[in-house]
């Protein structure tokens, strides 16, 4: 990781470093998702099993997930991993009960009602990556807001492995979570089959769940077809430490983050000098204990950096503009600075509250802005699956009174025709 001493002056020139902001790079990435994507509309299945033949190397004649293989899945899992998902899924299902919405009417009296009414989204696609690692837990944090929120239909599509089947452990968790279709297509051939349909896969409302470039660039491109939930970057993961925190627990989580691929984002921001020096140590005695070594020391070269800043208030600044998705508080009284958290995905707060705590069983959901986007934007939720539709009702009398005021603003506009609507019935 890079050692950075930041001065207060250097704050602005330091903040919101744009990771992997290759236009051109884009450019070439968008070029071949269009094509996968027109070939898609135009070929159907034919497209589908053509590109995962190409870029997986797989050969599937059947594109849905059995019933058999559903229970094949089921009986070949550690029943103690089932366990776990059981665990993990109640913890979540409270959470997110709690982000529930109700439809509500405001009665102004005299003949005027006003309300709000909220509705699921019918048809929801949870994209699982596969690849590099399998992604169970994805599969309880995307498709548990969906249930909760009392969409009907919920589409998982997840890329092959090199037998042609779905990994079991991601097929267990899908039927714990009662996901409708499983489908065994990945990359942005499965973006482009679940916003504009196949003769087998059935289009849906809305695309939810990470993935590679290719899934992130295809999502951008069939939104307005349907909705998404955000275009993910590399995962990122931000410790504010101060002289007392523990450095060999900061390097495991840095190195947890770092495990993820090699454009894994991981931060550390210090008050000390000596905290900043002991970490170092500490990433280099324990990566080598790894499995996935080699993605980490690309990823802490590349993407790793130590800032060590005057106080807190600096570094919590530093942290703002960062806007991280994963923040850790490693600080005394860490509670007392939570009021100067204004950018952050998720706040892990204390030395016993890591970030593979929240990946996989307190409940608040994994799937979080990347990239500085949690400046404006906010996790996965149940309001990510839910609509809103208004309601108006004026009785004859109230319309009226409000008939003048309605009259003026359309002639002011130009629009004559709105203007007579509310003549005509006077």
């Amino acid at each position: 990781m890079k050692r950075i001493q930041v001065e207060e002056q250097d704050l602005q020139v330091l903040t919101r470093e744009k990771q992997g902001n290759n236009q051109t790079a884009y450019a070439k990435i968008d070029h071949v998702v269009a094509k996968i994507i027109l070939d898609l509309q135009e070929q159907g299945d034919e497209a589908l099993r053509s590109y995962t033949a190409q870029f997986d190397q797989v050969e599937i004649n059947d594109i849905r997930v059995s019933e058999a293989e559903f229970t094949q899945a089921w009986n070949e899992v550690d029943p103690a991993f089932i366990e776990a998902l059981i665990a993990a899924k109640k913890n979540i299902v409270q959470f997110h009960e709690r982000q529930l919405e109700q439809s509500w009417l405001l009665d102004r009296g005299e003949g005027i009602l006003l309300g709000q009414l909220v509705r699921p989204i019918e048809k929801i696609g949870v994209y699982v990556p596969g690849g590099k690692a399998v992604y169970p837990s994805t599969v309880l944090m995307d498709t548990i807001p969906a249930k909760v929120a009392g969409c009907k239909r919920i589409v998982m599509v997840t890329p092959p492995s090199k037998d042609g089947k779905v990994n079991p452990y991601t097929l267990a968790a899908a039927k714990l979570v009662g996901v409708d279709e499983v489908y065994k297509v990945g990359g942005a051939q499965a973006i482009a089959a679940l916003a504009y349909g196949t003769e087998t896969i059935q289009p849906v409302d809305k695309i939810v769940g990470p993935g590679n470039i290719y899934v992130a660039r295809a999502k951008k491109m069939v939104f307005g077809a349907v909705d998404i939930d955000m275009i993910a970057g590399p995962s990122e993961v931000c410790i504010i430490a101060d002289d007392g925190a523990n450095p060999a627990y900061i390097a495991a989580d840095l190195l947890a983050q770092a495990e993820h691929d090699e454009m894994a984002v991981t931060t550390l921001i210090t008050t000390s000098t000596t905290i900043a020096e002991w970490v170092e140590q500490e990433l280099a005695e324990q990566m080598v204990q790894l499995e996935r070594v080699e993605i980490i020391k690309q990823s802490l070269q590349d993407h790793g950096r130590i800032y060590v800043v005057k106080d807190l208030a600096s570094g919590f600044a530093l942290m703002n503009e960062i806007a991280p998705e994963h923040l850790e508080l490693m600080i005394q009284d860490p509670f007392q600075w939570i009021p100067k958290v204004h950018n952050a995905g998720a706040v892990f707060v204390g030395s016993y509250s890591p970030e593979p705590l929240g990946d996989y069983y307190a409940g608040p959901n994994h799937t979080l802005p990347t990239g500085g986007t949690a400046r404006f934007s906010s996790p996965l939720g149940v309001y990510d699956f839910i609509k809103k539709s208004s309601v108006i009702y004026y009785n004859e009398q109230e319309l009226a009174q409000a008939k003048e005021h309605i009259i003026r603003i359309a002639e002011q506009e130009g629009l004559t025709a709105h203007a007579n609507a509310i003549r005509i019935r006077f």
